[in-house]
């Protein structure tokens, strides 16, 4: 018996070869598209620094604490001011209803008394005076100590704002980039599920597979769908979330631009060192413990005495004149002149109030003490963990790469033995969903990488 080829099926399954081996390609090699449009709109380029100064003007945690930070810094001016002396401006015209009766004045001029006593001799009583005041105490100096404290407490607070804000930013950033690239990955899957439905169904026709075999291709299919649907949802929630902190409207579009090779990571020596010097929680620290140090020498500033300097120069007299009115004996009275005075106040019994104020003082500074030996703990743990993690995750994104690298040749190899009748169905599915997981699981451990050193770089002051 002699057997004729069907050179349309054979025709047939050819070109379904080519076709297979040409997708399979196409997947190995493509690159997830990171752009996320929106019909009839320009969207606006963002880079991650740009993202950080929108976001550092729109986010309002971080507005207040830069407006706690310039608060504090004209404080500590103030406090400085504190300590030099004063000039003020006093004038005054005063007039008392005369009593009727008259005396001689200190002028040598009679005049007519005023009806209050505590008024001077003349009804009238004109002060134009120019005062300068200074008070030196203990307590003001450990004022100054005490808002230099705070403004440090206040710069450090700003850092640490700004610092979580770079982490989420960043986080936030590198998310709405796994997310668009999800999607184009779950595009693809959908796409590669149809190809499929289409081969089986193909095959069948030909009667070489089973009818079994285009509905498991069918449901294969419908569930790439499900999954493009979510994709397209979970990049839509990203980008606004991000948006949030960058737009007025967050429903303006836009695209990230992630580099492809993330960056490197510091030496382990490196990265000890910026944090021993630039990590703003211990700042933080360092400066509550010097406040809580100014508190106990103001606490102890009122058992010493403080001292008053008054100095005026001006007329205080019956007449808005620099000279008085010609006398009987043909002389006139100065009335521009200064005085000058020396207050000493010396504290005698408060009844253990200033001692209870100093106990008060050396207990906080305690709690400070342990709050800064505890961060000092804590940043070293910190490291550890988060350095270990960025070391990690850097080593399995070259794994992450092969893994998918292997998983798209062995999804085109597979479906090759199923085009020639080798393999079934199932381990075309099985190859689908291998590669599909290869994937996914590489823009995660892309994100977990960036968020460790996203992490780390908080830590360090690097940002």
């Amino acid at each position: 018996m002699i057997i004729r080829p069907n050179l349309a099926r054979i025709g047939l399954i050819a070109a379904l070869m080519l076709r297979a081996c040409g997708a399979g390609s196409a997947q190995a090699n493509a690159q997830p598209d990171t752009t996320q449009s929106t019909p009839n709109a320009a969207n606006v380029a963002i880079t991650l620094a740009e993202a950080l100064k929108r976001a550092e003007a729109n986010e309002p945690n971080f507005a207040t604490a830069l407006a706690n930070n310039k608060v504090a810094r004209l404080d500590k001016s103030i406090a400085r001011a504190a300590l030099l002396p004063s000039a003020r401006f006093a004038g005054q015209g005063l007039y008392v209803q005369p009593n009727g009766l008259r005396d001689a004045g200190g002028e040598g001029v009679v005049n007519t008394n005023p009806k209050f006593v505590s008024a001077d001799a003349r009804p009238r009583e004109y002060i134009a005076q120019g005062v300068i005041d200074e008070t030196l105490s203990l307590g003001s100096v450990a004022g100054v100590r005490l808002a230099s404290a705070k403004a440090a407490i206040a710069e450090a607070e700003l850092e640490i704002a700004r610092r979580g804000l770079v982490a989420t930013v960043t986080g936030l950033y590198y998310g709405v980039a796994a997310a668009n690239h999800k999607l184009a990955i779950a595009q693809q899957a959908e796409k590669e599920a149809a190809d499929f439905t289409a081969l089986t169904g193909h095959r069948e026709q030909a009667r070489e597979a089973a009818h079994a075999d285009t509905i498991k291709a069918q449901l294969q299919q419908q569930h790439h769908e499900r999954e493009l649907a979510d994709a397209k949802l979970n990049a839509d929630k990203a980008s606004l979330e991000l948006a949030v902190l960058l737009f007025p409207d967050p429903r303006t579009p836009y695209t990230v631009d992630v580099p492809d090779s993330p960056a490197p990571l510091a030496p382990r020596e490196t990265v000890n060192g910026l944090a021993a010097r630039n990590n703003a929680e211990l700042k933080s620290a360092l400066a509550t413990l010097s406040a809580s140090s100014a508190d106990v020498l103001a606490a102890r500033g009122a058992y010493l005495p403080t001292v008053g300097f008054n100095y005026i120069y001006g007329i205080d007299a019956n007449e808005f004149a620099a000279n008085g009115p010609l006398t009987p004996e043909g002389t006139r009275a100065r009335n521009l002149g200064y005085s000058a005075a020396v207050t000493v106040n010396l504290p005698v019994w408060d009844w253990l109030s200033t001692e209870r104020k100093m106990k008060q003082s050396q207990i906080k500074r305690e709690a400070a003490r342990v709050a800064l030996t505890a961060t000092q703990r804590r940043l070293i743990a910190q490291l550890d963990e988060t350095y270990a993690e960025a070391e990690v995750a850097r080593d399995q994104v070259a794994s992450l790469d092969a893994s998918v690298a292997t998983a798209a040749e062995s999804l085109r190899l597979t479906k090759l033995r199923y085009t020639g009748g080798e393999a079934t169905v199932l381990e075309v599915v099985d190859a689908q969903t291998a590669y599909l997981a290869a994937q996914n699981a590489r823009e995660d451990g892309r994100v977990r990488y960036q968020t460790a050193l996203s992490q780390l770089q908080t830590l360090t002051g690097t940002m």
